[in-house]
């Protein structure tokens, strides 16, 4: 039995503003948006390429906006994300790696690992409710 994960729900204040984030600087492509009544709103957003949706909206959680903390998305080449992300006026923290991997204790060094080993180079960027995000560089094609 496979148990996908399909749809992550983020805790929003704004519902527009937020689909006007994700849409033009994050770079997600609207699914849905579902507004039977003035109580209930679904706005469904795929990251490119992933097979995981978000939702946000009116009457989907009682959780707190800004509560969904470092949700990842992964990517082949993280300098490319950096510069499509930013080039959308995305602002990111600078990219990172991991100091040691093989040893690795939370310490990072800035760039991209030189080597481009899996799991081991990120970038974060946070929206507009504070629901943060972290970019992780994973199967960088090789030379």
């Amino acid at each position: 039995m496979d148990y996908r994960i399909e749809v992550i729900t983020l805790p929003v204040t704004d519902v527009d503003r937020a689909l006007e984030f994700y849409t033009t600087q994050a770079g997600f492509t609207l699914d849905v948006d579902y507004h039977p009544t003035k109580d209930f709103r679904v706005v469904q957003l795929t990251p490119p390429g992933s097979a995981c949706s978000i939702q946000f909206g009116i009457g989907l959680t009682d959780a707190e906006p800004g509560s969904a903390c470092t949700t990842y998305l992964v990517v082949p080449d993280i300098e490319a994300a950096h510069r499509e992300l930013t080039a959308r006026g995305l602002s990111t923290t600078p990219i990172r790696h991991k100091k040691s991997p093989d040893t690795w204790q939370g310490d990072y060094l800035p760039g991209t690992d030189p080597t481009h080993r899996d799991y081991a180079s990120f970038l974060d960027f946070t929206d507009p409710d504070g629901n943060t995000w972290t970019i992780q560089e994973r199967d960088h094609p090789t030379p």
